[in-house]
């Protein structure tokens, strides 16, 4: 039965031209029968719109108004087949804006009064009249236009629910594929931070065990254990970050996310590397989110690698981190080369987009005197925070005034 419905649905001229056919057959034998020319051609001019009538609603309407006009005007009585003026009407309100279809429902009143008038017998009273009126022409015509106009109602509800629906289904691809982005950058920020700063102590101490190997094995060995060790932690990151990856819980596995707690191993690291490094904490500690200090751990490191790679083999660096009652700064300072780092590489862009996760700012630049400097500030949201973190290995505590 719906396979029927639908391919009826699909043939509409069909359906019309059928129900033409049935309305117009029967009148066409009458008036045939009878003899009269002006029969058939008003049967005709009735019937023929039909075929038309979801194409073009106004027009066949029009049509069938003219032509029941005649009718009145000539006193030509065809049996039912007025009936298509109702249909008409119908059609025209449920196709049609609905100042349209008031319009036909305003004429269809007029002729039904019309009519009525002319046909009237006259040994029926002005009341009578009234109520035949009411009931054969007019209440046919308000009842066809209120069916009509209940359909299109309906059409138009049903259209804007599917287009309600196809909108609510491209912005849900839409985030969809703003969250893969956001999550893919994610990514690539913490690959690049735990890869560009393991591989690069793991290169300096590298050469450095080269140039030692003969002249002094023992630093050479030393410097061997370094790279082994480093390239242990770098395992352990990417364990912990396939982790998170491979995870429905959200666990982050064996390996804790790094913080300020562990910024006395990554000075270490830092300093084992060759690199000098300074660090001072002002005011006083506080507890911090995770992902705030996780994001103040990853722009120390990627400062400090920065150093590393641009400042030269005499460079040191100095680090503060200065805890203000609304917010975390942090001040990385080399006297290195002075090199610009703004190379549009990933780890700049990485500390941006960091900074602008928790809403705080991030200047970068050379110093007027040599040397580069990276000020980043995080506002800071008291809430529920987690324990504690033990100050690193290597700071001067010094309170803020």
């Amino acid at each position: 039965m719906a396979v029927f419905y639908l391919w009826l649905r699909r043939h509409p001229r069909l359906v019309d031209g059928v129900l033409a056919a049935a309305l117009g057959i029967p009148a066409l034998a009458s008036a045939v029968a009878a003899g009269q020319d002006s029969l058939i051609l008003i049967t005709l001019a009735l019937v023929i719109p039909l075929i038309f009538r979801r194409d073009h609603p106004v027009a066949a309407f029009a049509v069938a108004v003219i032509v029941g006009g005649l009718q009145v005007l000539r006193d030509i009585r065809v049996n039912m087949i007025d009936v298509v003026i109702v249909i008409l009407l119908y059609t025209l309100a449920a196709y049609c804006p609905r100042r349209v279809s008031v319009t036909g429902l305003a004429v269809s009143l007029i002729g039904s009064a019309v009519a009525v008038a002319r046909w009237a017998p006259p040994y029926l009273v002005l009341a009578h009249w009234i109520v035949l009126g009411s009931v054969a022409f007019a209440g046919s015509s308000l009842i066809a236009w209120v069916l009509g106009d209940s359909v299109r109602y309906r059409r138009g509800y049903y259209a804007s629910l599917e287009d309600r629906a196809a909108r609510l289904e491209r912005e849900r691809d839409a985030q969809a594929q703003i969250a893969a982005a956001a999550e893919r950058a994610r990514i690539a920020r913490e690959l690049h931070d735990v890869i560009a700063h393991n591989v690069s102590v793991m290169v300096v101490q590298a050469d450095g065990a080269s140039y030692a190997l003969d002249s002094s094995p023992e630093r050479a060995r030393q410097a061997l254990g370094a790279i082994a060790s480093t390239g242990r932690q770098a395992l352990a990151e990417m364990r912990r970050m396939l982790g998170v990856l491979r995870s429905d819980d959200g666990e982050t596995g064996v390996v804790p996310l790094p913080g300020i707690g562990q910024l006395g191993e990554l000075l270490e690291q830092t300093r084992a590397s060759g690199l000098a490094v300074s660090f001072t904490v002002q005011g006083v500690p506080a507890p911090l989110p995770g992902g705030l200090a996780l994001a103040a751990y990853r722009i120390i490191q990627e400062s400090l690698t920065n150093t590393r790679k641009h400042g030269g083999p005499r460079a040191s660096a100095q680090v503060l981190l200065r805890y203000c009652e609304d917010e975390l700064m942090l001040e990385i300072t080399d006297d290195g080369y002075g090199v610009a780092h703004e190379d549009g590489g990933h780890g700049l862009t990485g500390m941006r987009e960091r900074v602008a996760l928790y809403n705080g700012t991030l200047h970068t630049g050379p110093l007027p005197g040599g040397g580069y400097q990276v000020t980043a500030r995080l506002p800071v949201v008291r809430g529920a925070l987690p324990a504690r973190h033990p100050e690193p290995a290597g700071a001067a505590p010094e309170t803020a005034a």
